[in-house]
């Protein structure tokens, strides 16, 4: 969890971080306009940045569900970012733990092995170490051991991640419900008019339409992440389970 908040942090900045960029745009347009106020309207359109775009998209959305949909952009971001630096670091070398293990075990006996063990970082050296903390009993005890802890370091691998396939789903539902609340505010104006005018409409329809789009860019955003996530995830089980599979053949061979 304290993890999370410098991330979170980051993941603000990088939201947020435009808004200087572009209050500084705004001052040199202004100045160039000034100096220069003949220039026509194609290098004006020209000078408008990507951030002004946004920033101007964004405000016309509305702050109530835009400011939402951000948000949920943001905690995303931030869980994404800190669950894929927990994977990173937790990628070991199985193949060559386990030969480590196997030649400590054979020249120095358990301990030498459990200190291979405790020197390297990761989910598999941490089962390695309880199935080889238990290895003095029974082969079946330390099997029980890696199975039960190869199961509390897969929940550690797919801890938070569940948030971000929240996000992935409650991002667009926002984004559909400002476009209803849009639609619903542009009949009222017709209601209220008496008269189907195409002015009267078009400010409710562009909030509905601009809530969609912000609602499903934040989606398609963090579903790459989350797939990212899952795939590695699934890497590391992968090894888990292989490597836990050795570690036994291992002190089989030990045992005998």
């Amino acid at each position: 969890m304290k993890r999370l908040f410098p991330i979170l942090a980051f993941a603000f900045m990088m939201a947020f971080g435009s808004v200087s960029a572009t209050s500084s745009t705004n001052v040199d347009t202004v100045t160039t306009t000034i100096v220069n106020p003949l220039q026509d309207d194609a290098v004006s359109a020209e000078s408008i940045g990507f951030h002004q775009e946004l920033k101007k998209r964004f405000i016309e959305g509305g702050p109530g569900f835009m400011g939402i949909v951000l948000l949920c952009l943001i905690l995303g971001l931030a869980i994404a970012i800190e669950r894929i630096i927990f994977l990173n670091l937790s990628t070991t070398n199985s193949k060559k733990l386990t030969e480590d293990v196997e030649s400590a075990l054979a020249s120095g006996g358990l301990d030498a092995a459990k200190e291979v063990c405790r020197n390297t970082k990761g989910p598999i050296a941490s089962i390695f170490y309880q199935g080889l903390d238990r290895a003095d009993q029974d082969l079946e005890s330390a099997e029980k051991a890696v199975v039960a802890y190869g199961g509390v370091q897969m929940g550690q691998l797919e801890k938070n991640v569940s948030w971000i396939s929240l996000f992935i789903a409650l991002a667009p539902m926002l984004g559909f419900m400002g476009t209803v609340i849009g639609m619903i505010q542009a009949f009222d104006k017709i209601e209220a008019a008496g008269d189907m005018q195409p002015s009267l409409v078009a400010g409710g329809i562009k909030v509905a339409l601009l809530t969609t789009v912000f609602g499903l860019v934040v989606a398609i955003i963090l579903q790459v992440f989350y797939n990212y996530i899952i795939a590695k995830i699934d890497s590391i089980v992968n090894d888990m389970e292989d490597a836990s599979i050795s570690l036994m053949d291992i002190l089989v061979k030990n045992k005998k």
